[in-house]
């Protein structure tokens, strides 16, 4: 990569991927960018981006590709039918995406395979407040050459960015990451509960706790959430708790490695958003304990 700044495509403007988008503009860089409801892309447009019409023109007309999808089989669709078919060597895909590992490093092959493009898998951790505040951890997989590639054309949106590994080690520890995520969370939602039932101010428990060992992001944030009850805007979803929970059980299978808490936990995610939850944010979680509530 010379000097120049790198002309990107950003695939996927939702809740991350917005603000991931404005901070790209505001540090330089020529963003063009594609979303599946276009209407989604008006305020990065605004700010500078480029729409394309096409996931095709998009890979054609840039030379970093940048991900930011749902889940692993919105990625798979996207690599097989458009980007492995367009893209070029030289290219490199970085995917911000929680997506599962093994799947991951199948892409990537492909990729490479198809067209000669190289393949970064850096999903995030810190929400939409890190994306905005440009403060998100990544962990990222791939190798040496390319990570530094990926450092230098996702400095605006980190405060770290850790090498893991080979290709489909930052989604592993992505999974990690949300193991402790989600059953804190879980754990916070049923002492809220607790304590708001038998009496406590439930608002001052993260101001009681802060600093302590029980002292977490999480509880300041979802716990704050809970004892105030409120629920929007919605800044993260149940069901994205729920995909991740669900991949590392299944890699802990793959693996011969037991998970029994976070195993758990995929359940009562899976409890919750069957009560019409899974758009939610988790701090409704509270509700799965909270008396007279589903």
């Amino acid at each position: 990569m010379t000097d120049k700044k790198p002309t990107l495509g950003f695939i996927g403007i939702g809740l991350m991927g917005k603000p991931m988008t404005l901070r790209l503009l505001d540090a330089g860089f020529s963003v063009n960018v594609w979303n599946r409801s276009p209407e989604k892309l008006e305020p990065v447009v605004g700010a500078g981006a480029k729409a394309c019409l096409s996931i095709a023109e998009l890979v054609r007309t840039s030379e970093i590709i940048i991900l930011c999808l749902a889940d692993t089989s919105v990625v798979e669709t996207v690599v097989r039918n458009d980007i492995a078919t367009n893209g070029a060597a030289g290219k490199l895909l970085i995917d911000l995406s929680s997506i599962h590992p093994q799947n991951t490093r199948q892409l990537a092959a492909l990729l490479h395979e198809k067209c000669g493009m190289g393949w970064v898998d850096a999903p995030v951790s810190g929400g939409v407040a890190g994306a905005e505040q440009g403060n998100l951890a990544i962990m990222a997989g791939g190798n040496a050459e390319h990570i530094e590639v990926a450092r230098l054309v996702l400095a605006p949106l980190y405060k770290q960015l850790t090498h893991m590994g080979e290709v489909g080690c930052g989604q592993i520890t992505k999974i990690c990451n949300q193991m402790i995520v989600s059953c804190n969370v879980l754990v916070i939602a049923e002492m809220m509960a607790l304590a708001k039932q038998a009496g406590v101010d439930a608002k001052q428990i993260p101001v009681a706790l802060a600093g302590g060992f029980a002292d977490s992001k999480p509880l300041q944030i979802t716990g704050t959430e809970m004892a105030a009850e409120t629920f929007e805007p919605v800044k993260w979803r149940v069901k994205t708790l729920l995909k991740d929970l669900n991949m590392a059980v299944d890699l802990s299978g793959k693996q011969g490695t037991a998970v029994p808490m976070s195993a758990l936990a995929s359940q009562l995610m899976q409890l919750h958003g069957s009560h019409g939850y899974l758009e939610q944010d988790p701090a409704t979680l509270i509700k799965l304990y909270a008396k007279n509530d589903a």
